[in-house]
């Protein structure tokens, strides 16, 4: 449930509005004074912060830019100040909105409920998404370099992961052994290839389930492997 704060020194205006946006699914919380208002911000997670501009203590003003410093989530201003001085000097600290008084409560709760889309877009546009490999229950995890088999981790080594996952990007095509040494040691073919045979066997007791018949990783008898699909 979304939490939002309202800092708003009328009670009645503070109590109307937290009925309103109650009703609508979200968690309210109320101080009636800027200084308390930014020690509460402070101190716990909002998802969105309501303010009123006149306030005792601290003015909107200073409490919008201060929990701007700190907090990225969505920040409303409500006042009875009309003017666009006031409107312009609200956003440039920071504000996502600026709504005069009066309002109706339901274009209070339009408004939220905007602001709470735009956020989550915004967020989920930048979170990284990680890359994963997924195949008949094998999960690798290129991002986090881990390694699921049937929803259970494997601990891999740096070089058996990175074998695992060149195999599993180019499916069904068989790699030489000289080959599998090149890409994942980045040497030319003059070092112990007889290690490309020891990581596959044991990548194999890691991620099959009977290494006499792999379901994964095949061995073409005189000339290499090739990862199934």
């Amino acid at each position: 449930m979304s939490k939002i704060l309202i800092v708003e020194d009328e009670e009645s205006i503070a109590e109307l509005e937290k009925d309103y946006l109650e009703l609508s699914g979200f968690e309210v919380e109320i101080e009636n004074r800027g200084d308390t208002g930014l020690e509460r911000a402070m101190k716990e997670d909002f998802d969105l912060y309501l303010l009123d501009l006149m306030l005792p203590g601290m003015d909107g003003f200073e409490l919008c830019k201060k929990i701007r410093q700190e907090k990225n989530s969505p920040i409303l201003m409500v006042s009875a100040k009309k003017d666009d001085i006031d409107k312009i000097h609200g956003l440039g600290l920071g504000a996502d909105d600026y709504i005069t008084k009066p309002f109706s409560p339901s274009e209070l709760v339009a408004r939220v409920k905007a602001h709470f889309s735009r956020y989550e877009r915004l967020i989920g546009s930048n979170a990284q998404q990680n890359e994963v490999i997924e195949i008949r229950g094998l999960k690798i995890d290129k991002t986090a370099r881990r390694v699921f088999i049937h929803g259970e981790e494997k601990n891999f080594t740096t070089k058996e992961f990175d074998l695992l996952t060149f195999l599993a990007q180019n499916p069904n095509r068989v790699f030489t052994k000289e080959e599998l040494f090149s890409n994942i040691w980045d040497m030319e073919s003059i070092g112990d290839i007889a290690t490309v045979t020891v990581h596959i066997k044991k990548i194999r007791e890691k991620i099959e389930t009977g290494t006499s018949k792999p379901q994964y990783i095949e061995t073409i008898w005189g000339v290499g492997y090739r990862f199934k699909m």
